[in-house]
């Protein structure tokens, strides 16, 4: 099992447990950052040791080599595909190979040019491994230290994304375990876009029953957030499940006929047996005890995907 899968299964736990479970993501992130960190710095002690020249050149020679993954060349070079993306609308290997050349020359010049007004600060870094070390000045820092803060921006925005959104999935499959609903009842398939429709947006999960399909929104969010009645209304949802409801999202709930289970609140969870009720899924009330139990869920889950 992955690192990512653990931290999947925490954030479901810490969840349906009335739990916050920002600190898993969190944790991810710093060490997926420092694994990134390690593997930069040897990559500089290679490159620097290899390079017979006494330019930057050897920085630009090997982390923007054309042959380098176009995400790590946008990185490298202080940016990120999404940036680029929004720049240029495209993310064609040609596209970021053009734009992170012409990003690292700018970066290059404001370097020097601030490092030339504050000629009285001086910086080295020192990079050590297996017993070899090299130095870099202070423009060579700097571009490193701005590799480093844009890589851990770009792994910030994918992990909140993609860890979030993968537990939505789990959260709601574990639900309908911890209340013993068949597997005929409920629909955990991504659901595909329909090209021919104008407007069609993709569902999270769905209960179902009698040839009745039912859209669940799911969205681990912060309380008081806007998108939650937007999302409910833009997708004709009848379910709305969320880590964090205010009094006002619940309230447009209530007013849209949408069921809302909020996990956040004391023993929240348990507000999905309302839902089930609603819509005559048969299920059977959850009685058991959650430190045991969804270990154990999360488990069978994990290993059936």
């Amino acid at each position: 099992m992955t690192l990512k899968d653990n931290v999947i299964k925490n954030i479901v736990m810490r969840v349906i447990k009335s739990q916050d479970y920002r600190t898993e993501i969190v944790n991810l992130i710093n060490a997926e950052f420092l694994q990134f960190a390690m593997s930069f710095f040897r990559k500089i002690v290679t490159a620097k040791l290899n390079s017979e020249k006494i330019t930057i050149d050897w920085y630009k020679d090997t982390f923007l080599d054309s042959n380098l993954p176009p995400d790590e060349i946008a990185i490298n070079s202080g940016l990120n595909t999404k940036t680029i993306s929004n720049m240029y609308r495209s993310t064609a290997k040609k596209i970021v190979i053009e734009a992170a050349n012409e990003h690292f020359e700018t970066l290059y010049d404001s370097i020097k040019t601030l490092t030339e007004n504050e000629n009285d600060t001086d910086l080295t870094l020192t990079i050590k491994f297996n017993g070899v070390s090299v130095d870099l000045n202070i423009n060579e820092s700097l571009i490193v230290i701005n590799t480093l803060a844009v890589k851990r921006a770009a792994l910030r925005g994918g992990l909140w994304s993609s860890a979030g959104k993968r537990a939505e999935k789990y959260l709601m499959l574990t639900l309908c375990k911890l209340y013993g609903v068949d597997e005929q009842y409920y629909n955990a398939e991504h659901f595909i876009r329909d090209k021919d429709l104008d407007v069609d947006r993709e569902i999270d999960f769905y209960l179902r029953n009698n040839g009745n399909e039912y859209k669940c929104e799911v969205k681990l969010m912060g309380q008081g957030n806007p998108e939650s009645a937007d999302a409910i209304i833009a997708r004709g949802s009848q379910v709305f499940v969320a880590d964090t409801l205010s009094q006002q999202n619940k309230n447009q709930c209530d007013q849209l006929g949408v069921c809302w289970v909020a996990c956040r609140d004391e023993n929240g969870f348990r507000r999905f047996r309302y839902v089930l009720d609603k819509f005559n899924i048969p299920h059977t009330d959850y009685n058991g005890n959650l430190d045991n139990d969804l270990p154990i869920i999360l488990e069978e889950l994990f290993n059936k995907k």
